[in-house]
This record gives C-alpha cells, sequence and structure tokens, in this order.
C-alpha cells in the first residue's frame, strides 16, 4: 500500500473511530440509568469488538489490546457475573476518553501508550472503579479531553493528522448530481448551437432553451443544498456526557432531554453550534439547577433537566435550551449590573433589558470564580456566535420554574428563498418565510407623512412601516403604495413598499465589515441585471414598528 492509501485508510480509520466512541459514551450514560437494559450492553460490546479488529488490522497493537481490555469488561456485564453501578459507569467512560487520546496517538505513530493509560487498562480488567472523577494522574480531564477535537494532540504538527471534513452522502442524491450534470452539458450545448445558428430561429425556442438549462441548474443547486444538510441530533447527542459529568462534578444530578434530533441544518452551521451550546448548558447547570437537597425542598425531582431542543420556524432552525432549575435572579443580575457601573441607580429595567446584561463582556453572577463560571465571558461568546451566524437571541425565566435560551439561525448560510421588492429605485429582498401576504395600502394612509402607522386588515390592526423612511433612497413614493404582511416571532406587521417584483432565489453574499452594523439588513444578493439587492433582517426591522415593544411584552 502506497503512501497516499494509507493515509486516505488512516484517515477513514479515524473517522469511523470517532463515530463510535461517540456511539459508546452515549450508551454508557443511557446504561447508568437503565443497567438492566441487555442490548445497550450489547451496543457496547460490539463498539469495543469492532474497534478492537479495526486496529487490529492497521497494526495498532496498542489501541487492540486497550479495546481488548474494554470488550472483557462488558462482556462480563453481559454474562451477568458484575452489575451496573456508578462507579462501574464512570470507569467505562474513562476508557471510552482515553481510547478517544490512544486512537490518535497511535494514527500519529506513537507507538508507546502513556502510563496513566497503562494503569486504567489494568482496572479495566480488574473492574476497578475509579475513585474520583479526574482519573489517573498523567491523563487529561474528562472535560478536557472532550474540548478538544477528536484526532488532534496538543503540539502535534503532523499536518496530515489534519483530518477533512466530510459527509456521509445518500447514494442517490450524488447519482442524481451526476445525472443532472451531464443533462446540464447537454442543454448548454443545445442552447449554444441555437445561439450560433440562431438568424433562422425565433426568440421564443432559444427562450425555451434557456429556461429548460435553467430548470435543470436550478435542481442541481436544491440537491447540492440537501447534501449540505445534516440532522442535528450527533452533536446534541454528545452533550448528555456533558450534562451527566458536569453536574456530579458539582454536586448536582442532572439529565439531558433531546428533542427535534431529526431537524436538519446546513453543515457549516452545525459546526458553529458546538461552543455555544457547551457555554449555554453548562450556564443552565451552574446557575439554572438546584442541589438535589433544595430541589427536593422545592417539591422538584432531585434530578433536574436540561432540554436541548430543535425546530424549524419560518426559514430558521430554532434552538433552546431550557432547564427546570430556579430561574433567573433579577434582583442579583440588576445588582451585579450596578456594581460594575453598567447601571445607574433607579435606572427603570424591562425584562428585556435585564437578560441583555447577562451577554455583555466580563459580566457574571457567581461569588467565586470556578472551572464552570465566575469569569463571564460564557455568554458573551455565545451572542457572538449567534450574531456572526446573522442570528438572535432571546432569553425567557419562570421564577422557582427555570429558563430557557433560544437562538434563531438561518437554514443556510449560502441561499434564501425571497420576496423582492421595490423603493424608491432600489430593490430589497424580504426572506420568503416572514412573508405572509401582500396588500395595498389604503388611500387615506399614502396621506400621511410620517413613516409609521397602523391599518384595518379584515378586522385586526396591523400596524405598518415605510421602508422608504428606514432606509431612505431617491424618487417619490408610487402613488400606489403595497404593504407586505410579515411575521416573527408570532408578531405581525406591514412593511410599505413601492412596487412588488415577486419570489426569486438570492445567493447570499456577505456585507462588506463597514456595513455589518447597518440595522435591519443581513446581506446582500446580486441581481440578474448585476445591481445589488439588500437582503432584510425582518426582526430588525419590526423593532421599529408602533407598538413592538409593548407586544413582546405582552
Amino acid at each position: 500500500m502506497d503512501r497516499d492509501d494509507r493515509k486516505a485508510l488512516l484517515h477513514t480509520f479515524l473517522a469511523e473511530a470517532e463515530e463510535r466512541l461517540i456511539e459508546m459514551e452515549e450508551t454508557i450514560v443511557d446504561l447508568e440509568l437503565r443497567p438492566d437494559d441487555e442490548e445497550l450492553v450489547q451496543t457496547l460490546f460490539r463498539g469495543a469488538h469492532t474497534l478492537k479488529g479495526n486496529a487490529s488490522c492497521l497494526g495498532f497493537s496498542r489501541v487492540s489490546e486497550f479495546a481488548r481490555a474494554l470488550e472483557d469488561l462488558l462482556q462480563r456485564l453481559r454474562s451477568r457475573t458484575l452489575a451496573v453501578n456508578s462507579g462501574l459507569v464512570t470507569l467505562l467512560l474513562r476508557g471510552v476518553d482515553a481510547l478517544k487520546q490512544i486512537v490518535p496517538d497511535a494514527v500519529a505513530g506513537v507507538e508507546e501508550i502513556r502510563p496513566a493509560h497503562l494503569a486504567l487498562q489494568r482496572q479495566l480488567a480488574d473492574a476497578t472503579p475509579l475513585a474520583s472523577e479526574e482519573g489517573p494522574a498523567g491523563t487529561e480531564s474528562a472535560a478536557d479531553a472532550r474540548k478538544r477535537p477528536f484526532g488532534r494532540r496538543e503540539g502535534d504538527a503532523r499536518e496530515w493528522l489534519d483530518r477533512a471534513k466530510t459527509l456521509r452522502v445518500d447514494i442517490g442524491k450524488l447519482d442524481r448530481m451526476l445525472n443532472l450534470t451531464g443533462e446540464i452539458a447537454i442543454a448548454q450545448g443545445r442552447l449554444r448551437q441555437m445561439l450560433e445558428k440562431s438568424a433562422g430561429r425565433s426568440g421564443e425556442t432559444i427562450l425555451e432553451a434557456h429556461r429548460e438549462a435553467d430548470r435543470l441548474f436550478m435542481e442541481l443547486q436544491e440537491i447540492i443544498l440537501k447534501v449540505r444538510m445534516v440532522p442535528v441530533g450527533p452533536i446534541f447527542r454528545q452533550y448528555i456526557r456533558t450534562v451527566r459529568d458536569v453536574a456530579r462534578a458539582h454536586g448536582k444530578l442532572a439529565r439531558l432531554v433531546i428533542e427535534g434530533e431529526e431537524v436538519e441544518v446546513d453543515t457549516t452551521i452545525v459546526e458553529c453550534l458546538k461552543d455555544p451550546l457547551t457555554h449555554m448548558i453548562r450556564n443552565a447547570l451552574d446557575h439554572g439547577i438546584e442541589s438535589p437537597d433544595r430541589r427536593k425542598q422545592a417539591g422538584k425531582d432531585a434530578t433536574g433537566r436540561v432540554t436541548l431542543r430543535a425546530f424549524r420556524e419560518a426559514g430558521n432552525i430554532v434552538i433552546q435550551v431550557e432547564d427546570d432549575g430556579a430561574g433567573l435572579n433579577r434582583r442579583k443580575i440588576i445588582e451585579k449590573a450596578r456594581a460594575k457601573g453598567m447601571l445607574a441607580d433607579g435606572q427603570p429595567l424591562s425584562s428585556d433589558d435585564v437578560h441583555r446584561l447577562i451577554f455583555e463582556p466580563g459580566f457574571s453572577t457567581a461569588e467565586t470564580v470556578t472551572d464552570l463560571s465566575g469569569r463571564g465571558v460564557g455568554m458573551d461568546v455565545v451572542r457572538r456566535y449567534v450574531d456572526g451566524l446573522r442570528g438572535s437571541i432571546a432569553i425567557e425565566s419562570r421564577s422557582g420554574a427555570g429558563a430557557s435560551v433560544t437562538i434563531r439561525l438561518p437554514l443556510t448560510l449560502a441561499i434564501i428563498e425571497g420576496f423582492a421588492v421595490g423603493v424608491g429605485g432600489e430593490t430589497y429582498v424580504i426572506p420568503l418565510d416572514a412573508v405572509i401576504e401582500c396588500v395595498d395600502l389604503p388611500p387615506g394612509e399614502r396621506r400621511r407623512t410620517e413613516g409609521r402607522g397602523m391599518i384595518n386588515l379584515r378586522g385586526e390592526a396591523l400596524p405598518y412601516l415605510r421602508l422608504r423612511d428606514l432606509f431612505p433612497g431617491a424618487g417619490d413614493p408610487s402613488p400606489r403604495e403595497k404593504v407586505v404582511v410579515v411575521k416573527h416571532h408570532g408578531w405581525q406587521a406591514g412593511l410599505v413598499v413601492d412596487e412588488l417584483f415577486g419570489e426569486r432565489q438570492a445567493v447570499i453574499k456577505p456585507l462588506n465589515k463597514l456595513f455589518r452594523g447597518v440595522p435591519g439588513i443581513s446581506g446582500a444578493t446580486i441581481l440578474g441585471d448585476g445591481r445589488v439587492a439588500l437582503i432584510l433582517d425582518v426582526s430588525n426591522v419590526l423593532r421599529h414598528t408602533p407598538n413592538h415593544a409593548a407586544a413582546e411584552a405582552a
């Protein structure tokens, strides 16, 4: 086998080992909750056995030996000569953590196993539970091991160990993409010939050929976008272990509940979600979930619940981290903010104002600095990630019943379905999923000089905003202005425009750094005639409509 072939084989081994170890980690945590579930033990045994066999085939004897020690321990669980308990679960998890280090070491050419891993291998062979959550001396803590990307060692200079990002794609989609590229090539060739011989052909025939080529291209584009979409379940399930370990390390009990793991999102967004989710979950465990004794006194289950939820809403993916803890301490947040000089004494604050303080750099309500909190960087990091993804973030709190952090992000960062409108010679694109309907602006409202107002829409009051007042442009208003009714977070309002151009697909182009802070704009796109059209950020635009603040408070 030549060097390139072996390198490709090692990349495949790393990717499969990573998936298998993540699956084993999730299964071990489930086993702690369901110790009598034989299928969980069988799944773990198969995982260790497969990893041992794959490592042996590649000549990684140290990996194979360690996996065999784990396999032997699992065999004792299969034969019921060993019972599942908390200490044994911790030992199994440490075994998985060690393999997350041993496998990349072996692929990088490190033949000797670390002394700490040898000690852990002996503990696996003897089924000796670990005395603490920190693991044997000389190993990374579980938290540190999970922060480090799989297949990477700190300070490792081996460039080829940096695995290329890969996606598993359904073979049917690849076949269709291949067929479409062929059909597009044929259509383009046909169109080229018709243009070369256009003297004897009508414009309608050429236009029809162009439409067919365009249809094939759009279908190919749609399939490529779908290929980039991956379910959020795998990334969500990685936090099952995080919740278990972090809670126990701080004298608490908690479990993770996952909802909507089948929801799909662009793979780029999935990668960007990891750090924000980590901070949000750790924040919920530290500031939300109470100790078992306090929960019992409050009439709650001693084990807290952190819910990680995903669903789609109006062209966005919504990610929520919700806990059933004590909720946010409004008084404490305000006191800390005033102590840091963020607020003036007596300054009135709404719930939204208080919640926004949590995202300020350096803000924390923790009394002492710990490994979990106190440095005031967690939620600030979350906000910066969300802003960078053109998303929004909101917090809801229920005293004594818990709190939730909600992130709304676009499904893809590349293309959106939009509705184009004209204002004063400029074109704007509204995300199509936010558009409900279009109506004429009543004649009486056209004479208003103010840019905002209310109209009666089938018996309901609808606040509206003239886009030309938000984004001043040249030219006079149209004599027949139109109202585009849009929605966001259950809130509806009208955007008054001069012209309606209809639906179109928009390839999103990022704004220059100078324009990224412009309110109401999330990006730009290039029109068919070469002009630039701005893409509206509906949530930001609606903040300028009448009574919006009152509606949010309600």
